[in-house]
Order: structure tokens, then C-alpha cells, then sequence
């Protein structure tokens, strides 16, 4: 079994949403998962990415978390 940390990307509508744009290889830890989040949340709402959530070799860590600016 590995060690691995992913991403799950939301539109609006609450549907997973796939594409180039979109990292869908893992991450070894968690802190690295969130540190690349913490980096990439602008392009990726950008790319019509409304909400995300992290996985632990599938299993739900935390989220739906929107990428939307609090207003």
C-alpha cells in the first residue's frame, strides 16, 4: 500500500471535474498536498475548480473546501 494524499476538484454543481489543468497524480504526505493547494487555489478556480477535497488512499480527509474568496 503507498502513502498517497489527492486532490478531488468540484465545479459548481458539485461534479468532479478532470482535465490537463487538473493534478491527479498524488502526494507523498499531506502537508505537501496542502502546501501545493496553498500555491495553485487561484489557478484553479481559475479553471472553473469551485471546491476541493483531500483523499487518503480514498478515503475522505476533509472537504468539500471552496475555493471561492471569502467576500
Amino acid at each position: 500500500m503507498t502513502d498517497e494524499w489527492t486532490w478531488t476538484y468540484l465545479d459548481a454543481d458539485a461534479k468532479a471535474m478532470t482535465g490537463e489543468a487538473l493534478v491527479s497524480t498524488g502526494f507523498p504526505s499531506q502537508s505537501e498536498a496542502e502546501s501545493w493547494l496553498g500555491e495553485q487555489w487561484r489557478e484553479l478556480a481559475d479553471a472553473g475548480v469551485d471546491s476541493v477535497t483531500l483523499k487518503h488512499e480514498g478515503t475522505v480527509v476533509y472537504g468539500p473546501m471552496s475555493l471561492r474568496a471569502v467576500e
